[in-house]
């Protein structure tokens, strides 16, 4: 199972909005293998188009042998993110048609690549926890929305953020809606942290009041949703030799 399969448990065309995005979401992050017309030339490629009746679509797997095998034999074949093909072909008018014949087929029309790449442009709303008037527990629909897709963020993101709380925040200015609070982020990485947590906030329906993204080591509201990072995978057991083995020799 690929990350694309786990989370189309449910079909994209039969999935509600909210599900449709956070799929569109693994897909921009997921590297594909699209189908190609010959080998690349220097830095110029041409993708091979297909013609549907709903338009001119590219192919794309997320493995390489979902593609040879959809084909029918080898191919040439482009490996690039999924929000850069997505990118190119919104450009051009083009669909994208994702592991046909899968649990995770996709078939996305220029019109919802276009709206995928609208979605990844999305930028943070930074604040600081002490800018806040008061920090308390999130509101039950934020952490239904928030909970799940944060957890999933935060494994994409291992060794990068060392916690990440959800809270209901009142700003100053008498604003009040929801902050992000991360700590344990080394500071020549909190744009690119921030940047990936719009991105995710960008692709699920829109709390009121907003979702503010802080980046501070302070103490947090003991009713915070807090979401750590997974523990590292154990290292490999070491190769043992066995000791009645023949000496190797060179």
């Amino acid at each position: 199972m690929t990350p694309l399969d786990e989370i189309c448990q449910v079909p994209f065309h039969q999935a509600d909005a909210p599900a449709r995005a956070r799929i569109l979401s693994r897909l921009a992050d997921t590297e594909l293998f699209a189908a190609l017309l010959a080998e690349p030339a220097g830095d110029r490629a041409e993708l091979r188009l297909f013609d549907l009746a709903e338009g001119r679509f590219a192919l794309a797997c997320d493995r390489e042998e979902r593609l040879a095998g959809f084909v029918g034999g080898p191919v040439a074949y482009v490996a690039l993110p999924g929000r850069v093909l997505a990118r190119a072909l919104a450009q051009e008018g083009r669909g994208l048609l994702v592991n046909p014949g899968d649990v995770s087929q996709l078939m996305l029309d220029a019109q919802t690549l276009g709206w995928l790449v609208q979605a990844l442009e999305a930028r943070p709303a930074l604040a600081r926890a002490e800018m806040a008037r008061r920090l308390g527990a999130p509101a039950p629909d934020a952490v239904a929305l928030l909970a799940e897709p944060l957890a999933q963020r935060l494994a994409d993101m291992a060794g990068l953020v060392g916690r990440l709380a959800l809270v209901a925040a009142e700003w100053q200015d008498g604003r009040q809606g929801h902050a992000l609070i991360l700590a344990g982020v080394d500071p020549a990485h909190e744009d690119a942290v921030a940047k990936a947590l719009a991105e995710l906030l960008a692709f699920l329906p829109e709390l009121p009041g907003g979702v503010d993204i802080g980046f501070s080591g302070g103490d947090l509201p003991r009713d915070a949703l807090v979401i750590e990072p997974p523990p590292p995978p154990p290292a490999p057991e070491p190769v043992r030799r066995d000791p009645q083995a023949p000496p190797r020799l060179r």
